[in-house]
């Protein structure tokens, strides 16, 4: 696949980031790059490992491993005799998942193998590409690579492997066929498509040039394709969205530093975490109990720690938090003399949500230019959509202020540039996909 090295690796920590954060229980992503055929060299893109106190992700390759570039060729890993089996090439050769639930037996554990040293419980999961999405007709024309006997793997399947995601899970949170296991393989879907449409926008110029020579068959086969991928291009305003909670988060900083008389999201929910632990001793004989205080504690520090829209941060605390409490204080009458406390700060906490817009509190901020602390608000509670382009030329100005001092400005400004391109790239391929499709729906095809 045709997708240049940076924005891989943007995409894979985006696919990481959002495993980790649906799945409580994972610790560790991985994502390995697959090809090309019939190499299929396997190189170890990037790394993610959450700090279970703070939820921060950390990047990086932080341990060796023979998928560290340049990586392992197909003939290098595959099932052959006298060679230790790899979880990877069960992946590849089977296009399958592979889940290490009972590290002891895990028979495809190279380090078990060779020191007799289990491994952690993880997941492996194929990403899987249809062969006609990326090489239609001429799918069946390719070197396929072949097993230790010499049988070709993927010549009668439909799909190719192009990437592997692995997910560490801590300690018997993990099982062949469960939740987490789903999720992984729903998201690895999501990737596939997201690779796929990267491909095609590195590609498009000299596919458009090949369009004009193909035969009407094909052109309604790449037409149906590109709409495919315009719908399923939204990956690109959830990236914008989160450089977005960057500014939102550094605009509530500054009003903690101009109000500290001000109660904000993060003193309150340290609050309730406090009224939580204040009562863990006496609580920690009762497993079911203790483990929704911990769930309770956990979810709160994973609040404090987002920077959400306030809409969503509302939702947050109404969905997650208080009906947490609810249960806690019905299972249990320990918090019964703080009731009207944790009431008051839950109410508290929802109103906190909203501090980054009141504009009373903008005019306290003396400390900065009256017209960074006008626009400043006005950006960062943005929700981001096809339509706000501007809003976006307007963040990117806003970027370039010599009075604006937060960390990693000019990254996140290169961020913001690039995922500009993208999304004006969007209105040029779907006008074209519309000509293309018109054309065809007429009985010709027009050059575009």
């Amino acid at each position: 696949m045709v997708i240049s090295d940076d924005i891989l690796e943007r995409t894979c920590k985006d696919m990481i980031e959002t495993i980790l954060f649906c799945l409580s229980d994972a610790t560790k992503g991985t994502i390995y790059r697959i090809g090309p055929m019939p190499e299929l060299r396997t190189i170890r893109v990037t790394s993610g490992v959450r700090n279970e106190t703070t939820g921060e992700i950390f990047w990086g390759f932080n341990e060796y491993s023979d998928y560290n570039y340049p990586g392992k060729c197909w003939e290098d890993f595959k099932d052959r005799p006298g060679r230790p089996l790899e979880a990877m090439a069960w992946c590849v050769e089977n296009a399958k998942s592979w889940t290490a639930d009972d590290p002891q037996e895990d028979r495809r554990s190279v380090r078990k193998q060779l020191s007799n040293e289990p491994e952690d419980y993880h997941h492996m999961e194929p990403v899987l590409i249809k062969k006609s999405y990326l090489y239609g007709d001429l799918a069946d024309n390719f070197e396929y690579p072949v097993d230790w006997q010499g049988n070709s793997i993927w010549e009668d399947c439909d799909n190719l492997v192009v990437a592997v995601i692995k997910i560490h899970f801590k300690k018997g949170h993990i099982k062949r066929g469960d939740h987490s296991t789903k999720v992984i393989k729903k998201l690895s879907r999501t990737l596939g498509t997201q690779l796929l449409s990267l491909h095609i926008r590195e590609t498009l110029s000299e596919a458009q040039k090949d369009l004009a020579r193909q035969r009407l068959q094909s052109c309604n086969v790449l037409a149906h394709e590109l709409r495919n991928t315009l719908i399923k291009l939204g990956f690109i305003f959830s990236a914008i969205n989160a450089e977005i909670s960057f500014l939102r988060e550094q605009w509530e900083s500054q009003i903690a530093i101009a109000c500290p008389d001000i109660e904000n999201k993060s003193a309150i929910l340290e609050k309730l975490n406090r009224l939580i632990e204040s009562n863990l001793p006496v609580a920690k004989g009762t497993t079911v109990l203790r483990q929704l205080c911990e769930t309770l504690m956990a979810e709160q520090r994973e609040l404090s720690d987002l920077s959400l829209m306030p809409g969503l941060g509302e939702k947050w605390v109404e969905n997650k938090i208080r009906p947490k409490w609810q249960k806690l204080m019905v299972e249990s009458d320990l918090w019964e003399p703080s009731r009207e406390e944790i009431l008051s700060l839950l109410g508290r906490l929802k109103e906190a949500m909203w501090l980054g817009t009141n504009k009373d509190l903008a005019s306290r901020m003396d400390h900065l230019p009256d017209d960074l602390r006008s626009i400043w608000p006005e950006l960062a509670y943005v929700d981001f959509t096809v339509d706000k382009l501007m809003t976006l030329e307007k963040i990117l100005d806003f970027l370039d202020h010599p009075d604006l001092k937060i960390p990693h400005k000019q990254q996140t400004k290169k961020i913001l540039t690039s995922l500009k391109a993208l999304v004006e790239m969007i209105p040029e391929v779907e006008e074209r996909t519309n000509r293309i499709i018109h054309s065809l729906r007429n009985g010709s095809f027009e050059n575009s």
